[in-house]
């Protein structure tokens, strides 16, 4: 059994909820793109995962999972790299400043991250947002202070599911891939997760992911990170006395 001393964290949909903090910028985006023709946006959203019925987007869809790069090539496909690039400043802009001043946690997931910070753990986020999203994010929650650092998708040279971010952490920490829990409520967060040999890959359906989406690659499937504490509690072995 590994003995994990790190944790790298998905944010949206993990720490953050997903749907209450990305909903109303996705539409922003959405509109944006579109120069404000309705339909059009409302076309980009669904290309993008977003499901009209049940309005959340679906597991593992572009704007669940992906970066504001996966994003931009989705929608302006036929742009030159340039324009393109200007678009990823763009979208960057929006999801740092009024995705990170929107954010909602979680329920739980405050008194769980700063039980595990006194227990020691060294924390990380693992995000396809940018760094500068994450980053202020952690900082509108009050929990900037318990986490070693924040890897966005343009921190590494592949993110997730690449396991260039479990590489930079334990470059950070010092940790062994082994030693590291990643937690997410995507396939990309357990896909990472195997590719860079982490001891424990964690599931939780407080995001866009299905316990079905998760299983095949989950060693283990929580409701939320307010079990996590609990869970790993129990499973550390205690000398017999």
């Amino acid at each position: 059994m590994a003995d994990i001393k790190g944790i790298l964290f998905d944010k949206d949909g993990t720490l953050v909820d997903f749907n209450a903090t990305w909903l109303g910028i996705a539409d922003f985006m959405a509109m944006d793109a579109a120069e404000g023709d309705r339909w059009k946006a409302d076309r980009l959203l669904a290309a993008a995962g977003f499901d009209f019925a049940s309005k959340r987007f679906k597991p593992d869809s572009i704007f669940a999972s992906g970066s504001n790069m996966d994003v931009v090539e989705l929608w302006f496909p036929r742009r030159s790299n340039e324009d393109q690039m200007l678009a990823v400043s763009r979208f960057n802009e929006i999801t740092s400043v009024q995705g990170s001043s929107m954010a909602v946690a979680l329920p739980g997931v405050i008194d769980s991250l700063r039980t595990l910070h006194k227990r020691s753990y060294r924390m990380g986020v693992a995000t396809n947002d940018s760094t500068s999203g994450a980053e202020k994010t952690l900082a509108t929650l009050g929990v900037a202070q318990l986490f070693d650092a924040a890897f966005g998708y343009d921190a590494v040279a592949n993110p997730k599911p690449a396991p260039d971010t479990v590489v930079a952490f334990c470059d950070l920490t010092g940790l062994k891939p082994g030693e590291i829990a990643m937690v997410g409520d995507n396939r990309h967060d357990l896909e990472m997760a195997r590719a860079g040999g982490c001891g424990l890959a964690v599931g939780v359906l407080s995001g866009t992911g299905t316990r079905d989406s998760l299983a095949p690659m989950a060693d283990v499937i929580l409701d939320s990170v307010a079990d996590l504490p609990d869970f790993l509690a129990a499973r550390v072995k205690v000398p017999a006395g």
